[in-house]
């Protein structure tokens, strides 16, 4: 297809587009499967006050509550990627707010289930779920009742869920003030004024003039420092929700309250940030070897985030980007290789940007259909073969996990689901390096590289314990402000970025800018998950069938284990902190080369 102009969505090939028959034939059977939602839903209904009566009650109960979550995930996923694939198109939108709408109110008539199985005694429940018929749903209800002990009573549940929309309140004024409201000068790019959005700043800080870059990161932060008391009241209200909700629940900490759910120990979180502490000085270093290449006199912060090394020219076809991945992956086995390649030029994947179509990519499947992925994909960039094969690793986790278990324990946790995908951005990198055949071609990849670990390592575990800060701040009697939200980046911002750089007075209102922090203690699974990824990466391909075996058995385990076994069963274990020591290696690595080569 022609790749100077941008398609309308029918003019798109039907071969370049994701293939959604396997959820649904046609738009009529979706609308039968919707209509299906509200019966299935009081088919659920009807067990409400019976769940405890006998074991073929919660048995029925759970085989409808099956077929009518199934039912809903489906049609859902229709209807969300026809909706991503042309977000102009009113039909797709209307879909789409349809089946949102059958979505909450089914959730809303059957929200009597976990309370009112958190009821049935301790030795009843614990018999049933023994038997030979609870097969399917076993792990389910051990992952249910796990949440038990803190559990409240049903009139203190509804007092919880009457304000969870309230909760919400900071988060959405915080987004509609700085994605909406909040106003930014242009910036000048060769004598034309450039408007300076959200969007935008990003590609300031990647130009390679740094009289733009400085200018761009002025004015923006300038914007964000005339609100600074709204936004900190903002984040401290979303803190203080946190700490209440813990507090309610009978948490001893907000971090406990976050990370109860996964059965993570604390100690994975505050390992994280103590390990990367110990290797601050390798980041230092790669500072300093950032300084000297941009041939700056000072460091600046606008200049952390412009390539080392300019874009190599080079065109990849789809096709070929696709054998790329063949290749690096193949020490996965060519039933891995076939599967996802198979996949990736059959209807798993919308490859081509269309008007209308969401930006970027992602990986999303349901338990019926093809693990499917959105890509944009365009020739001239080295980044989008990357891309291919980290929503492919996604797509193969998916692929795995619901061929591996049944419905309601075949999704794998957010803990684990970045590992599949930065494990095969790995191998990608691996094999291109070693197959590169110029110096440029090898400092570019080398640089990338050791972007992409710190952005996700360093840069992550930095803000978790921005986050962690905070929280321990409130939980122990101490208001957040501005000012005090400022500080605490700060010295977090001159101890991660080391001596060689140098910060402007705004520069701490970075940590007031990061919408990840509404969900607290989120960003931290980024960091984990490329650091199990890399582990395994090594482990791999040094090892021989075994530790192949062993990571096909995270692969396999879906939501059948907690994360921090699953990944265990894997070869690697998260909770000591040898795979965060073994990713912060690599990067060592990969700074100790590039020095090298520049």
């Amino acid at each position: 297809m022609a790749k100077n102009t941008i398609p309308l969505r029918n003019e798109v090939p039907e071969s370049d587009k994701w293939d959604l028959s396997t959820l649904y034939k046609s738009d009529e059977d979706w609308e039968k499967a919707l209509s299906s939602i509200k019966n299935l839903t009081a088919e659920v209904v009807k067990f409400k006050g019976k769940l405890a009566d006998s074991s073929d009650s919660l048995l029925g109960c759970l085989k409808t509550l099956e077929n009518l979550e199934k039912t809903v995930e489906t049609v859902h996923e229709y209807a969300g990627l026809q909706h991503t694939a042309d977000e102009s198109d009113s039909s797709a939108q209307d879909r789409e707010g349809r089946a949102m709408m059958a979505y909450s109110e089914s959730d809303s008539e059957t929200s009597f289930f976990s309370p009112e199985l958190m009821s049935i005694p301790d030795e009843k429940i614990n018999a049933w779920k023994e038997l030979p018929e609870f097969e399917d749903y076993k792990i389910f209800l051990q992952k249910e009742l796990h949440h038990k002990p803190y559990i409240l009573s049903e009139k203190e549940e509804k007092i919880l869920s009457l304000q969870n929309e309230s909760a919400e309140t900071a988060y959405k004024a915080f987004s509609m003030l700085t994605n909406v409201d909040l106003k930014f000068d242009s910036v000048q790019v060769n004598g034309e004024e450039k408007p300076l959005t959200q969007s935008t700043y990003t590609v300031f800080m990647h130009n390679p003039d740094r009289k733009i870059r400085e200018e761009a990161y002025k004015k923006f932060y300038k914007s964000f420092v005339q609100h600074e008391n709204t936004i900190a009241a903002l984040y401290a209200g979303s803190v203080n929700q946190d700490v209440f909700t813990a507090r309610a629940r009978g948490y001893k900490s907000s971090l406990e309250a976050a990370l109860y759910g996964n059965k993570v120990p604390e100690s994975v979180y505050r390992n994280l940030i103590d390990t990367v502490h110990k290797n601050l000085p390798v980041l230092h270093k790669y500072y300093s070897l950032r300084k000297k290449l941009l041939g700056v006199s000072e460091l600046r912060h606008y200049d952390v985030y412009v390539p080392l090394v300019k874009d190599v020219e080079c065109r990849t076809s789809y096709d070929e980007a696709v054998e790329i991945c063949r290749n690096a992956l193949s020490p996965l086995g060519k039933d891995y290789t076939d599967t996802l390649c198979s996949g990736l030029k059959g209807g798993w994947v919308d490859r081509y940007e269309n008007k209308g179509k969401r930006s970027g990519a992602f990986s999303a499947g349901a338990y019926t259909g093809y693990p499917y992925i959105l890509l944009n994909y365009k020739e001239d960039s080295i980044r989008d073969i990357f891309t291919m094969a980290h929503e492919g690793g996604h797509s193969m986790h998916s692929y795995y996990s619901k061929t591996n278990n049944p419905f309601m324990c075949y999704n794998y946790t957010i803990f684990e689901a970045e590992v599949a995908s930065t494990f095969n951005e790995e191998l990608v990198f691996e094999y291109l390096y070693k197959n590169a055949t110029t110096p440029q071609m090898k400092a570019y990849l080398l640089s990338m590289r050791a972007d992409d670990i710190l952005a996700t390592l360093h840069r992550q575990t930095m803000f978790a314990e921005f986050e962690l800060k905070a929280h321990e701040l409130v939980e122990s009697g101490t208001p957040l402000s501005a000012q005090v939200l400022r500080k605490i980046y700060r010295e977090l911002l001159e101890q991660y970025f080391g001596p060689e750089m140098v910060f402007e007075e705004e520069s701490d209102m970075e940590g007031l800018r990061i919408p990840h922090f509404y969900g607290a203690f989120y960003v931290y699974k980024y960091a984990t998950g490329i650091s199990a990824a890399l582990a395994l990466a090594k482990r791999v391909t040094e090892g021989g069938e075994k530790e192949k075996e062993d990571y096909f058995k995270f692969l396999k385990s879906g939501g059948s284990r907690y994360p921090i076994e699953s990944l265990k069963v894997a070869g690697v274990d998260m909770s000591s902190t040898e795979p965060v020591q073994a990713a912060l290696d690599v990067f060592a690595g990969l700074v100790k080369e590039l020095s090298s080569l520049a």
